[in-house]
């Protein structure tokens, strides 16, 4: 999809031929003649059908076709050996600015990503359709504005590069806030681990690239252990010996080198929460009052939501679980009405102040938001264990 929007600038039209090359797909290949090169394939078939798109009267220009859909053969590995350069060019783009900063984490995860606009809304805490029409909005934009696919100059790169960071992270974050399904949950996983380790190869002293790579290897490390019985462990439960030793010294590697270049972002205080969690691989315990002050800093440095609720959980931690409410409540409660973590964070801090009747119909609302089963199943526990006293 990216190497066909990289000429005809209309990511709406890309989406719409690579949906038909797929059905396409779907319908012809068999086992016994499936094509050496599945990608090669694809990408032929869908630029076929951008052609005839661009042939009708509705979409007729004065530009030749093949310098609007491409026509260099397509063969052997062509198309995995200029991916990576046309996806990053693709988020780049979506993060150009003339697409509204609201939308352009949204529209990256949709279009380089793969997800569909409810999954994206309910990690926004929006509602689908808000979503998808701001999707479509931003989409004629690039389209409208003929905006370049290029990797920007070093001096415009800069300004974009805040938006791409904020895509690869929350294509993982994705992940823990339960919004994807188990198939798509590891798969986005993978893909965002791959984007952080790319663009930290393309920009090797940016502390915020580093920062970034290091949160989503560290918190990769966890996956093995993030779930026992199909239900979700949290992190101060889990089996240390059973996180990924390679992961969790890639990133600290990583954040040791984001630190030394000495500019603090967003990504590097993140990421240094999960280092405090892994450091648990070697003390036993969790540092607890190290992980309020860096949410703390954080808070101060970017006030996100998912920030200010684990602040809250934390506070619970370090300071009791009234504290803990007390914060969350000072949290705007429209802002967190359809955020499922928030609802799952005032559950947990309900039963530690024993509170359990309001508990269990914040574990309630919880689960109503939550759409992963390993979520849903631990939530569940939850609540039959605050039900049982």
């Amino acid at each position: 999809m990216a190497l066909l929007a990289s000429s005809t600038r209309d990511i709406a039209a890309a989406e719409d031929a690579v949906s038909d090359a797929v059905e396409s797909a779907l319908r012809t290949w068999r086992s016994d003649d499936f094509p050496h090169n599945p990608e090669g394939w694809l990408l032929t078939v869908a630029r076929n059908k951008l052609r005839d798109r661009f042939r009708s009267a509705a979409h007729r220009t004065s530009a030749p076709l093949d310098e609007l859909v491409g026509s260099e053969p397509v063969t052997g590995d062509h198309v995995p050996a200029i991916i990576e350069d046309r996806r990053l060019e693709l988020m780049f783009v979506c993060a150009h600015p003339a697409i509204d900063p609201m939308i352009r984490t949204p529209l990256m995860l949709q279009a380089v990503l793969g997800l569909d606009a409810k999954e994206i809304a309910a990690a926004f805490a929006v509602p689908a359709s808000t979503m998808s029409q701001r999707l479509v909005r931003a989409k004629r934009r690039i389209r409208d504005a003929g905006i370049a696919f290029a990797i920007p100059a070093p001096d415009a790169m800069a300004g974009r590069l805040d938006a791409v960071l904020e895509a690869v992270y929350g294509a993982f974050a994705v992940d823990w806030r339960g919004t994807a399904d188990v198939t798509q949950r590891d798969s986005l996983a993978g893909e965002a681990l791959h984007l952080a380790r790319t663009l930290a190869e393309l920009m090797p002293d940016d502390p915020e690239v580093l920062g970034l790579n290091a949160l989503i290897a560290m918190s990769a490390a966890r996956t093995p252990a993030r779930q026992r019985d199909g239900i979700l462990v949290p992190v101060d439960q889990q089996d240390t010996a059973r996180w990924d030793e390679e992961l969790v010294e890639e990133g600290e590697s990583l954040l040791s080198r984001a630190h030394a270049l000495r500019r603090r972002g967003r990504f590097q205080l993140e990421a240094a929460v999960q280092s405090v969690h892994c450091d648990r691989r070697r003390t036993g315990v969790t540092d607890w009052a190290a992980i309020e002050l860096l949410y703390r800093a954080l808070l101060d440095l970017v006030p996100t939501l998912g920030a200010a609720v684990s602040l809250a959980v934390v506070i619970g931690e370090t300071q009791g679980p009234t504290a803990g409410l007390a914060y969350l409540d000072r949290i705007d409660p429209h802002s967190i009405a359809r955020f499922q973590p928030a609802w799952a964070a005032r559950a947990h801090l309900l039963v530690g102040a024993g509170r359990l009747s309001e508990a269990i119909d914040a574990y309630g609302r919880a689960i109503d938001l939550a759409t992963d089963p390993a979520m849903r199943g631990f939530l569940e526990a939850a609540r039959a264990s605050a039900a049982g006293g």
